[in-house]
């Protein structure tokens, strides 16, 4: 009992109430009833007596309200003495945060500069929506997202201090390439209600239109925070100076009147940047802004003390029951009617309260191969036989949805069936309504090299049966000979490629899973797997694959030599996203816009 104490003591304040009992008892019985004023005396005075009670004396009921007291106050204070682990909730309310990341967000018209100050916004957001769905997306030749939807904001925090003009691949400043990307994110991934906040200086004429019609007829928000002044600044550049335009300074300058038109034009508001919290309460990016609350994805939970106050809601039932005597048997009813038995219905409790697509997530994680003959939408059902590793009955079951993700996760579930030229036609079909979908061409490629590995492989098998039939028995054992050994190392090679393939898609999963949800954050699509790909490959590129595995991790505690030389590894995030935006960049080959200023 040494942590025994009070989750709510105030209540314990009730306990005052107690010695004031007779007083207020004291002054019930002195006063008039009321019945005076409608009844004459000589009719009321047989059937009440002159100090408000009835001819009959009854018993007080200074004890049994005292001790009701006493028992309320103590249970209503919630005593608490032992830890119970409690799931953590998160916000059901994504937000994408859009930043622009053109040189114009150096501009120095704000002390220290404007970037600086976003990114202070940023961690002042994230600080506030802990736990809370929130990603990130920079842009300014073209967009990149930094991070998927997360509830774990120090995923996001750990990158802000590398992001500058400098790592993306390009110059410009094309907004609207940002805004489409955050909208992606959150169509692909977010489980309720979105909004995305875009953080810049300024949003060019010619995009707004475009940003307007990419977002018509959506049901998230687009909010405006204007960073600068619309005095604006110059732009300073590290051993460069200030950046020129036909020998003159630049003068960058916001526009707060741009920006709250395109918020106003897509359901959104807009906002000043502030040093304090103003402009995230007006702009209603709080956790308590919103109601909507779910159960964590990530399944964390946390220890916390166990209200057992309830139980102490038994003791007064005998004081009610005393002090209630004529409705004592009602309330016997109403408090044991709960415990009777209900007869079986078809009809669950849970689906009253909760529509097909709030409760598959949870039934799925629980038990999928359960779950899916319970499910009627087809891409929830084929998410369910997806991760209850019945591929084929997955891409049967999607190939009744036509979406570009149930295509795309169809294209997945034949992968990991071995199908693999189904699976490129069911890539081929969502990328058909959906080009820019690049998990979709990731997987694809994958896909495509493993087909063109086997097909290798199946010629330089047909080509050592033809060497063995031809010349001299001698010869035909040398070649025989020289040819397993270059096949032996070809299958090795392959078993190596693919596994590093096989590894590279499962990283990919990795971000696809807080990105592209199917329905309410659910990813039944994962890439497919090296052995389920290769499953007719033959003897030679399983051996390939046994001899190159990866070796078995030891628990084994690092030399101090091994520490040594993991310390001269430079630990430098921002080439990473260096090298990331400008594989991307490339990839897309995205196109500079005529009129687009480089900053």
């Amino acid at each position: 009992m040494a942590d025994f104490h009070f989750l709510r003591p105030f209540w314990l304040l009730l306990l005052l109430a107690i010695p004031l009992l007779p007083l207020i008892y004291r002054k019930a019985r002195q006063s008039d009833s009321g019945w005076t004023r409608v009844i004459p005396e000589t009719l009321l005075r047989p059937v009440i007596s002159r100090y408000g009670q009835s001819g009959t004396s009854g018993r007080s009921p200074l004890v049994i309200s005292a001790a009701a007291a006493l028992v309320l106050a103590i249970a209503l204070a919630g005593p608490a003495w032992r830890q119970v682990p409690t799931p953590l909730q998160q916000q059901n309310d994504s937000l994408v945060i859009v930043l622009d990341l053109s040189l114009s967000m150096l501009a120095t018209d704000v002390e220290p500069d404007r970037l600086t100050l976003a990114k202070r916004k940023i961690r002042d957001i994230l600080q506030q929506r802990d736990g809370s769905l929130t990603a990130l997306v920079v842009y300014a030749a073209d967009a990149h997202a930094v991070s998927p939807l997360t509830d774990d904001r120090n995923t996001i925090t750990g990158m802000l201090d590398v992001l500058d003009p400098v790592i993306m691949p390009a110059p410009g400043n094309r907004v609207d390439l940002g805004v489409a990307l955050g909208h992606r994110l959150l169509e692909q991934g977010a489980p309720g209600k979105g909004q995305m906040l875009l953080i810049t200086d300024n949003a060019s004429d010619r995009y707004q239109d475009r940003i307007t019609q990419a977002l018509e007829g959506s049901r998230f928000a687009l909010n405006t925070l204007t960073v600068g002044t619309a005095e604006g600044g110059p732009i300073p550049l590290p051993k460069q100076g200030f950046i020129r335009e036909n020998g003159e300074i630049v003068m960058t300058k916001a526009s707060p009147s741009a920006l709250q038109h395109l918020a106003r034009n897509n359901g959104g508001q807009s906002h000043k940047l502030t040093i304090d919290d103003t402009d995230i309460h007006q702009l209603g990016l709080r956790p308590e802004d919103s109601e909507d609350w779910e159960d964590s994805e990530r399944e964390l939970t946390v220890d916390r003390f166990q209200d057992d106050g309830y139980w102490l809601l038994w003791l007064t039932l005998p004081l009610v029951l005393i002090g209630w005597r004529k409705g004592a048997l009602a309330l016997i009813l109403f408090t044991l009617l709960p415990l009777t038995p209900r007869p079986a219905m078809a009809l669950s409790w849970a689906d009253l309260w909760a529509r097909e697509d709030q409760r598959a997530p949870a039934m799925i994680a629980n038990d999928p191969a359960a779950a899916a003959p319970q499910l009627s939408d087809p891409e929830w059902r084929g998410s369910a036989q997806y991760r209850s590793e019945d591929y084929e009955s997955a891409a049967e079951t999607l190939a009744r949805a036509e979406t570009p993700l149930a295509d795309y996760n169809r294209g997945n579930a034949l992968a990991r069936a071995g199908k693999l030229g189904e699976a490129m036609a069911a890539y081929d079909e969502a990328l058909a309504d959906d080009p820019q979908m690049e998990d979709a061409l990731f997987n694809r490629k994958i896909v495509e090299d493993l087909l063109n590995q086997q097909q290798a492989e199946n010629e330089s098998d047909d080509g050592d049966g033809d060497s063995s039939d031809d010349g001299d028995s001698q010869d035909g054992n040398d070649g025989s000979q020289d040819n397993q050994g270059q096949q032996e190392s070809e299958d090795g090679t392959g078993g190596q490629d693919s596994q590093q393939q096989g590894d590279q898609a499962n990283s990919q999963q990795t971000q696809q899973n807080g990105q592209n949800g199917n329905q309410g954050g659910e990813q039944s699509a994962e890439a497919p797997s090296p052995s389920a790909q290769q499953s007719g490959d033959g003897e030679g590129g399983s051996e390939g694959q046994k001899r190159n595995a990866p070796a078995e991790v030891s628990d084994a505690p690092l030399t101090q030599g091994q520490e040594q030389w993991l310390r001269r590894i430079p630990d430098d995030p921002g080439g990473l996203l260096r090298r990331k935006f400008l594989q991307q960049y490339q990839q897309r080959d995205t196109q500079s816009e005529e009129g687009d200023t480089p900053w």
